[in-house]
């Protein structure tokens, strides 16, 4: 006979439920390995003669599960060179146990078979303990790996592993990113057992109550709240297919790509505003009203058959992952230039990959801002080598352009003074290239300067009690020079 090792289900609760046949394989075995012994079968099991090693020591030594697993993985598949192995473990081998898992994985290398025992789930002892019908949906998790992305608060949820408080903490401040503190969750022990245990508290009680049992689940309720259900993503895809529905809004109806353009452009500046700021509030707003933008372009994607917001995550998806190959990868970077250059060239290979471009400023939008645009012109050209070395002519250059258009204003020449002035911002530009300025933002904090000092005129002027008008250039030159001072 080949090396094998037999998995048993010690099932869900005491000695009354274990299966007949898991019984009598348990009680002809010579001995057995478990995963634990803290499990209430195993008292009855060692009075009628069970000879058992467990691996709870081994709990002690790591700070990860996954440690833990691995070790008892590597003690069954080296005791199996020289024995059957029988390894029993709490409730059915192939629900909610890792090791066996793991033992699925790493046996057939070790040239190893696995055998599947039977064994009683926890799972139907705790939707007959909570009356719960599992075709209405549901998630089963593990306490260990918890984390808030993977949760359907939707669905009726079911945590296993809750093995002690320090478990039931990490899943309570995990619910806690999704759910309000005092939402009510259930705590089953031992479910459809004589022992069997239900408690029902508030989250922020959960790690209180819960104490070292290998035969506890937390149980979530589906969420019925619709205030808790609008920080869903699927709440707000619902919203935005209602508001695009037959019975949905006239105005959200009647939008198209184009039509929205605008707002998006709208949106991304109030974000930059928000962001200038400094106030929270504000800034999970606009983004907020950005994302509204994303979400009616693919609504109107989804409705004209073209695309939906799962292919506008795919794709960014993918090319996140591509092109961070030092993060999802192998590869090492230094800092973040060097990230940047990376970047660079891997958008190269992708270009490379699809459509050749005729110029390397073709990939530049003419929707951007055009001092924006000009920005990303010099970048462009400046990555082949078509750029100064520093900033000194740069700065040349600007002074160049200003006499040039004086001259253009000194002949009254206005056609020519336009491509001029064109001229000077272009070389401002460069000039804050150099200083690693972004001339975007550095106008939009000085319009906001402006408005900030025209407001305190604004202000002085009421309290004179005279119309704006009847002030002179110098009264209002006084004014500004004072809110300069204030430092507005």
């Amino acid at each position: 006979m080949g090396k094998t090792i037999e998995v048993l289900g010690l099932g869900a609760g005491d000695l009354e439920q274990l299966p007949l046949g898991v019984y009598k394989r348990l009680m002809n075995a010579g001995h057995v390995y478990l995963r634990t012994k803290e499990h209430p079968v195993i008292t009855g099991l060692v009075k009628e003669g069970l000879s058992f090693t467990s691996f709870d020591s081994i709990y002690e030594k790591h700070d990860q599960f996954e440690e833990v697993y691995q070790e008892i993985v590597q003690n069954l598949l080296e005791k199996a060179k020289t024995e059957q192995v029988i390894y029993a473990v709490p409730g059915h081998p192939l629900v909610a146990e890792r090791t066996v898992q793991l033992l699925l994985e790493d046996g057939p290398k070790e040239g190893v078979d696995i055998i599947i025992g039977g064994g009683q789930s926890f799972i139907d002892a705790i939707f007959q303990s909570l009356k719960i019908d599992p075709v209405d949906g549901f998630q089963l998790l593990d306490g260990t790996l918890l984390k808030s992305s993977q949760l359907q608060i939707d669905q009726h949820i079911f945590i296993s592993q809750v093995y002690d408080q320090f478990v039931a903490s990490n899943i309570k401040l995990t619910l806690m990113e999704r759910l309000p503190d005092d939402y009510e969750v259930v705590i089953v022990t031992a479910a459809g057992s004589k022992n069997e245990r239900i408690d029902r508290v508030p989250l922020y009680e959960l790690d209180r109550k819960v104490t070292l049992d290998n035969l506890t689940s937390v149980y979530v309720p589906p969420v019925q709240d619709e205030q808790i259900m609008l920080k869903n993503f699927s709440k707000l895809r619902e919203i935005i297919s209602v508001l695009r529905g037959p019975n949905g809004c006239p105005w959200d109806k009647e939008q198209t790509h184009e039509s929205l353009k605008k707002y998006l452009i709208e949106e991304t500046y109030e974000v930059i505003e928000a962001i200038d700021s400094g106030d929270i509030d504000h800034l999970i707003e606009e983004l907020g009203d950005v994302l509204l933008q994303v979400m009616l372009h693919a609504q109107i994607g989804e409705d004209e058959g073209y695309f939906a917001i799962e292919d506008v995550i795919e794709v960014l998806s993918e090319k996140m992952i591509r092109r961070h190959p030092h993060v999802f990868g192998v590869e090492k970077v230094e800092d973040s230039k060097e990230v940047l250059r990376n970047w660079q060239e891997i958008k190269k290979q992708e270009k490379e990959k699809g459509e050749t471009e005729t110029s390397l400023l073709e990939g530049i939008s003419k929707s951007l801002p055009n001092l924006l645009r000009a920005y990303e012109i010099q970048k462009k050209a400046a990555k082949v080598g078509f750029d100064w070395k520093e900033i000194t002519p740069a700065l040349e250059k600007v002074k160049e352009e200003l006499v040039e258009f004086e001259n253009e204003i000194k002949q009254e020449s206005l056609i020519y003074a336009k491509k001029e002035f064109g001229d000077i911002l272009f070389a401002f530009v460069n000039v804050a290239r150099f200083l690693d300025i972004h001339p975007e933002e550095a106008l939009f904090e000085t319009n906001q300067k402006f408005i900030r000092r025209f407001h305190f005129i604004e202000e002085n002027v009421k309290k004179s009690g005279k119309p704006i008008e009847e002030h002179s250039l110098e009264e209002l030159d006084l004014f500004w020079d004072e809110a300069k001072s204030k430092g507005l």
